[in-house]
């Protein structure tokens, strides 16, 4: 769950269009997330309140929000206008003769959202037309217990998979392996996820018994990219993240750092940027010297072409020859003085 449905084969662009064909399914309600006790808001119109009180400005009036939680007023009234006496096939879903909404689960842990995660969630919207698309979330108790400790508590993870644009309602409490119970109660016609069998809980497969009664459907995983690979990018470069929290004033009680780790990592800290410092002065001093190269080399040829136009030069060079002349004739009458002969 959560990572399950991450990594993907070819062709994950290859799928029908049908997002603007449910115009139903566009509206968004706008409430709180759901608080540790799981209670109900007392009604929409105080969610709304407390929602546009705070720092998130939303437009209700014009269906602009988060897809509503599993127990919210919205997704009550959407679950109770199906009709879930009529069964969907596979086939009258593929031939788009299905005759309500076609409600299709995707479930996981979804910790870290990532582009993985909103692929998936894309896909499965897009399976069939006029789907009507539900996230199960899993809880923290039941995450914990399954796959260990999550970056996200449930209601980071609640609120962060109900403002995928794709996602028509945020099913909380999913339970780990889907159950006959679950699906009635939620009036589930199928459930997503990539074809590889999820070993869990001693099952080869947990999705076995939807593939045999032909409620499940596949996506296609996005390789690359996982919850568990964002977690070894940050484990990987675990001292530079410390390095670059302490710099933005978090203390090392916050970042769980000891003493003796703390002051290494900030001596480490001024060693790198007195090593910046210098690259930069010697990159500079590098560029200063090439420049003034070229200036200098500039500078001659100005001086010289300065001298030609005004004959000076041609005034030095015929006086110097002709003081090279007298200097030569000097020099021989010299010697005939001297010589023994």
């Amino acid at each position: 769950m959560g990572d399950r449905s991450i990594r993907t084969a070819r062709g994950v662009d290859e799928w029908h269009d049908a997002s603007t064909e449910s115009s139903a399914t566009t509206n968004r309600n706008n409430p709180i997330v759901k608080d540790s006790n799981r209670e109900q808001s007392t009604s929409s119109k105080e969610s709304e309140k407390k929602v546009n009180s705070g720092t998130t400005n939303t437009n209700v009036d014009r269906g602009i929000g988060p897809a509503p939680l599993c127990y919210e007023e919205k997704a009550i009234k959407e679950r109770e206008n199906c009709d879930y006496s009529i069964k969907i096939t596979l086939d009258m879903a593929k031939n788009g003769t299905a005759p309500r909404k076609i409600r299709i689960l995707v479930d996981g842990v979804y910790d870290l959202l990532h582009p993985g995660h909103t692929r998936q969630l894309m896909q499965a919207k897009n399976l069939f037309k006029n789907i009507y698309l539900l996230v199960g979330v899993c809880n923290d108790e039941v995450t914990h217990s399954k796959k260990g400790r999550t970056v996200m508590d449930e209601a980071e993870r609640y609120e962060s998979v109900r403002h995928c644009q794709y996602v028509d309602e945020v099913v909380t409490d999913t339970p780990w392996v889907i159950d006959d119970e679950f699906l009635t109660k939620n009036k589930i016609d199928f459930v997503a996820h990539d074809e590889i069998p999820y070993e869990s809980e001693g099952r080869d497969d947990v999705y076995k018994l939807l593939k045999a009664r032909g409620m499940f459907v596949t996506t296609q995983r996005t390789e690359g990219i996982s919850t568990t690979d964002l977690i070894n990018r940050i484990v990987r470069d675990y001292d530079m993240y410390v390095r670059r929290n302490l710099t933005r004033g978090y203390s090392a009680q916050d970042l769980n750092v000891g003493f003796i780790k703390k002051n290494k990592l900030e001596i480490q800290s001024k060693i790198d940027t007195v090593k910046s410092k210098f690259r930069t002065y010697e990159e500079e001093s590098k560029t200063f010297m090439e420049r003034w190269e070229d200036r200098s080399k500039e500078y001659i040829r100005s001086f010289i072409d300065l001298f030609e136009r005004t004959g000076v030069l041609n005034l030095l060079y015929r006086t110097g020859s002709q003081l090279m002349i007298t200097s030569g004739k000097s020099n021989a009458y010299n010697n005939d003085i001297t010589s023994p002969k």
